[in-house]
């Protein structure tokens, strides 16, 4: 299992904003291990209960609260990761529980019973937490980052766009999936993630370009078709 406690923050900003944003902050930071010419791709499978509790609790800011996902960075792989995010207040903790390419399939088709077989107490928690939630497959996000990265205080700062989804299917390992653009071109999410406080060089560097708080999640905006949500 992999763990992380942290501090997250999201603001949008427009695309001149973040290529000098990301100048400066490769200047004094070091790029995530990778990052190509054009970042890295990221594709994440949403769960959430039949009354679809977890958009309901995120768009009324209830904390504290979860959200359930499985997140692959080629659909091709041989790899997931099963990853449970809990936000109370400020802090958030992400868990991850890495699968092979069988097991995730399992997942998606509805079959548990492999987290039995595991060795970690996350695996049995998890299959508790599905199974008494009644927690299904909803909405498959994908986009590309680049990130950049400080050592102190775990600081990670991440730039996503082309950001685009689909509920019509849900196999996450489809390299065909008919995804459909869910923000503006012309926007670009900027995540701000670090444990305790964040570095006055890279905040002086954060604080150079106009940005706009922003609350919404990348599930939210998956969820545009079925459930009616608009940013």
């Amino acid at each position: 299992m992999r763990q992380v406690t942290r501090q997250e923050k999201k603001f949008l900003v427009d695309p001149t904003a973040a290529a000098k944003l990301q100048r400066r902050l490769a200047a004094v930071m070091h790029e995530d291990d990778h990052n190509g010419p054009c970042g890295y791709s990221i594709r994440s499978l949403y769960f959430d209960t039949v009354s679809d509790r977890d958009f309901v609790e995120k768009l009324f800011g209830t904390d504290p609260r979860r959200k359930l996902r499985l997140r692959l960075y080629d659909p091709t792989a041989d790899f997931a990761l099963l990853e449970m995010k809990q936000k109370e207040g400020e802090h958030q903790l992400k868990r991850s529980l890495p699968l092979c390419r069988t097991e995730a399939e399992r997942l998606v088709a509805g079959d548990l019973s492999w987290m039995l077989e595991r060795p970690e107490a996350f695996a049995g928690e998890l299959y508790a937490f599905i199974a008494c939630n009644g927690y299904r497959p909803k909405a498959v996000i994908e986009y590309r980052r680049r990130a950049y990265v400080a050592k102190e205080n775990r600081i990670r700062i991440t730039f996503d766009s082309e950001i685009r989804a689909t509920e019509a299917n849900v196999n996450v390992f489809d390299e065909h999936l008919p995804l459909h653009p869910v923000l503006d071109p012309f926007n670009i999410i900027l995540e701000v993630k670090y444990n305790g406080f964040l570095l006055s060089y890279i905040k002086d560097q954060l604080n150079s370009v106009e940005k706009r708080a922003l609350s919404v999640s990348k599930y939210c905006l998956g969820r545009d078709i079925s459930m009616g949500y608009q940013f």
